[in-house]
């Protein structure tokens, strides 16, 4: 391959581990596991090795990927340098390593310890004169390696963090792993998704968030834990031996990381195999196994760059694999009306959940109908399962193909709609806005500002009367009444006061105009400004139920797409029998006509923007809407008009570069008083 050729892949590798570097560091949101990130360094390293040449004092292999945070504190330069570890993947290497060391030091002993999955903290203790024992006075995260950020008030709240050892030394800076166990991240999740928020991608990302939190009530719920695994600083009796170091901690009552001494290369090979069989019985994360020479003052004697500590190195395991068989596929409908696919299924030898990591996995999401095809995913099939960044369960690539490759239903799993494939993209969705899997979502939007405007009926009391069987669709709004007594009594809502103002609001809102109702009953693409153009074809919301959907087609604005929607919806059995009941409740449906109304603005989209002298913005567009125009808040070649006040901005000067005509308040308060008069829409620009 030609020299620039390789230059192009080398820079193209670049700015991928770059961006993998930000989302693991800054973001604690991977995307690619561990191993596959692994995997990545070493191509760029073996590139840099070729070509030094192309080596920059910025690349991925010279820096540590974190940058320091301020959300959790302030921040702050490190005593010593809390620098990486290079990582290794094969034994050779590892002999390699210890033949190396033993070279210069033929009687170096090594310590051989667990990796977790975490991130690093060094925690800072000074003696106190009062008492003779030393007191935690700073905890900072790794950030650079060189700045990190000041999470003391979060340290203080893990348990495994000592406030006060009970040591004889004026000094010592101790580094060591935060993590998270499985059962505090498993319980994290499950409170997640009980709630419909949103659920965290692993352990490790989880504990990152977690010691960044501004409250440490939140570090302290979530149960972070922590193991010393390294002296930073500190007198001659800790550094003289790294693995008697932190013997003397844990007799100190210091959780320190599992730790063995090892004489050579074949010990510190079963050290590393014996940490890896472990993986199947801890309550959290291994990262790999770590080999360090065990004399401190030695390490210094093998560098191995500006980015990683002297005289480590870490041993990384391939990622665990089985074979399992798929036994059956559960869809459900998320709160958006978005089909989840689950995959079930056992592991192909012993017959059960297949064991990965230290847990048993049976399911695994199947993500999307385009996941499941090129997959090949069906009843029967064999299937290659790993674990992603040693927690989240995956499949990677079909062993056997099934009989039949599973297919998405037609029709919702939950309410029995027909459903709709989103275009451009793979999700399939329930369009019924009544369905039961996103009911509380839509009767929230049902209620909303913008919609009916029942003020004080918000997302967390519509769920709360949706988990209490009081609400079903949105005609149970309005029989919230005949339950008066009982919602007191349970104090739902609250106590009689506030229960009475609810269903007062509630009431008030049976007077709204009906294009607010038609933009609260979340017809797929029909907003607040399309409803208001339907609503001008017919005299009463109900008509809507004898329109075809060629008629839809023939409204202003209403394409192919939306016009389907609205027939739908309005020839629904289930949508009629709650238009039904809202109209027998009192619901109004008739359009009023105002007898101001007029045509002047029809077939026109006018875009309001900056600060009008008399108008606020949302009167100028009721004014543009009952002249019969259409108020967007974009600009687009479908403009009209721009009615621009002061500070008007970015829609001032897309107007200007499109061509489309602009106005001031006077002019547009003229044209609306020429009593119909017609305006051509098609002037130029002033």
């Amino acid at each position: 391959m030609a020299t620039d050729e390789i230059k192009k892949e080398y820079d193209e590798l670049v700015n991928t581990i770059r961006h993998h570097m930000d989302l693991y560091y800054n973001q604690d949101e991977p995307e690619i596991s561990d191993y596959e990130y692994d995997r990545l360094m070493q191509s760029l390293k073996k590139i840099e090795s070729e070509h030094p040449e192309f080596v920059a004092d910025d690349s991925p292999t010279k820096i540590i990927g974190g940058a320091a945070k301020r959300e959790a504190g302030v921040k702050v330069t490190h005593n010593v340098p809390m620098l990486s570890i290079e990582d290794v993947f094969n034994k050779e290497d590892v002999k390699a390593f210890v033949s190396k060391v033993h070279a210069k030091h033929p009687g170096a002993l090594f310590s051989v310890e667990q990796k977790i999955d975490g991130l690093s903290m060094s925690l800072r203790y000074n003696r106190d004169e009062k008492d003779g024992k030393l007191h935690l006075t700073l905890a900072e995260t790794r950030g650079d390696g060189l700045i990190g950020e000041d999470v003391t008030a979060n340290a203080l709240v893990i348990p495994d963090v000592q406030k006060i050892i009970d040591l004889p030394y004026e000094y010592i800076e101790l580094r060591g792993e935060v993590y998270m166990s499985h059962e505090s991240f498993e319980a994290y999740n499950e409170k997640q998704e009980k709630e419909g928020k949103k659920t965290a991608a692993n352990p490790r990302n989880l504990a990152a968030g977690t010691l960044r939190q501004l409250d440490p009530g939140i570090t302290r719920q979530r149960g972070l834990k922590m193991f010393v695994f390294n002296v930073q600083d500190g007198p001659e009796e800790l550094r003289k031996s790294h693995a008697d170091a932190l013997d003397i901690l844990e007799k100190a009552g210091i959780k320190c990381v599992f730790h063995t001494k090892a004489l050579d290369a074949d010990e510190v090979i079963k050290a590393i195999d014996d940490i890896g069989q472990m993986r199947d019985t801890l309550d959290f994360d291994l990262d790999g196994a770590v080999v360090k020479v065990d004399n401190t003052y030695w390490r210094n004697d093998f560098p191995a760059g500006s980015k990683y500590s002297s005289g480590h190195i870490a041993y990384k395991y391939p990622p665990e694999e089985r074979v399992v068989v798929m036994d059956e596929i559960l869809v459900d409908v998320g709160r958006t009306g978005k089909l989840t696919f689950t995959g079930l299924f056992h592991d192909r030898e012993t017959g059960k959940a297949a064991r990965l990591c230290g847990t048993s996995v049976s399911r695994a999401t199947l993500h999307n109908q385009d996941y499941i095809t090129n997959m090949k995913i069906g009843i029967g099939g064999e299937y290659k399962l790993f674990k992603s960044g040693e927690i989240i369960p995956k499949l990677n690539g079909c062993v056997k193909e099934p009989e039949v490759v599973y297919k998405a239903p037609e029709t919702c799993p939950i309410c029995g709609s027909h459903l709709v494939r989103e275009a451009d993209t793979a999700d399939i969705r329930c369009i019924n806005p009544t369905c039961p899997a996103q009911i509380t979502r839509t009767i929230a939007y049902f209620t909303s500002r913008d919609a009916m405007n029942i003020m004080g009926l918000g997302d967390t009391l519509v769920e709360a009367l949706v988990n209490d069987g009081y609400l079903s669709n949105y005609a149970d709004i309005y029989k919230l009444r005949l339950k008066r007594d009982e919602l007191i009594e349970k104090g739902i809502i609250g106590k009689e006061k506030n229960t009475d103002k609810l269903l007062a609001e509630i009431e008030k809102s049976k007077d709204n105009d009906p294009v607010r109702l038609l933009t609260a009953l979340a017809i797929r693409n029909v907003g607040k400004s399309t409803a208001r153009e339907i609503m001008k074809h017919v005299d009463d919301l109900y008509d809507l139920t004898k329109v075809t959907k060629d008629g839809f087609l023939q409204m202003p604005d209403i394409g192919e797409t939306t016009a389907g929607d609205l027939y739908e919806f309005f020839h629904d059995e289930h949508n009629l029998e709650i238009l039904d009941d809202m109209r027998n409740m009192g619901l109004n449906m008739k359009v009023k006509k105002d007898e101001d109304a007029s045509e002047t603005l029809l077939g026109m989209t006018i875009v309001v923007t900056g600060t009008l002298p008399t108008l606020g913005r949302k009167e100028a567009e009721e004014l543009i809407a009952k002249n019969g125009g259409k108020a967007s808040g974009s600009v687009s070649k479908k403009t009209t008009l721009v009615l621009a006040g002061e500070n008007a901005g970015s829609k001032l000067t897309k107007a200007t570069e499109l061509g489309i005509r602009v106005i001031d308040e006077a002019e547009f308060l003229n044209m609306i008083n020429m009593n119909g008069a017609k305006t051509d829409a098609n002037q130029g620009t002033e």
